[in-house]
């Protein structure tokens, strides 16, 4: 399967990576199926923000009754890793639900696409449409 998405999609993951810095961003990727439409920024509430993430609990409960009331559903998430790896962790995989979401890592300017699986990433294919 190919992750869709636009060039703005991908400048704001850019952005919010560069703008984070040298702390990791996090945020929802939001639209249907493997199309990601568009990203919702979250809070970065970790304790450790420079080496791990947890999205903000009321950016997820905001976005997912946004979805059920008719929004773009939550197709996965979307993390930095300042050290320069665009590939999941330990600690990614230990995250990981195994509900096939999609997984986004932002690393030095690159940013890679994963399904996340039982305690397993499969990296994705990905195209950009224009803006």
């Amino acid at each position: 399967m190919t992750v869709e998405l636009s060039s703005d999609v991908l400048d704001g993951l850019n952005s919010e990576a560069i703008n984070a810095h040298p702390h990791e961003c996090c945020g929802i990727l939001l639209g249907k199926g493997d199309v990601i439409s568009s990203i919702h920024s979250a809070k970065n509430v970790h304790p450790r923000p420079e080496s791990h993430f947890e999205i903000d609990p009321q950016a997820l409960v905001e976005a997912h009754r946004a979805a059920r009331g008719g929004g773009p559903q939550v197709v996965g998430y979307y993390h930095s890793h300042p050290n320069g790896l665009a590939r999941p962790s330990a600690t990614d995989e230990t995250m990981a639900t195994g509900q096939r979401l999609i997984w986004a890592i932002i690393a030095a300017g690159r940013v890679t696409f994963w399904r996340e699986g039982d305690a397993r990433f499969a990296e994705l294919p990905y195209v950009v449409s224009p803006r």
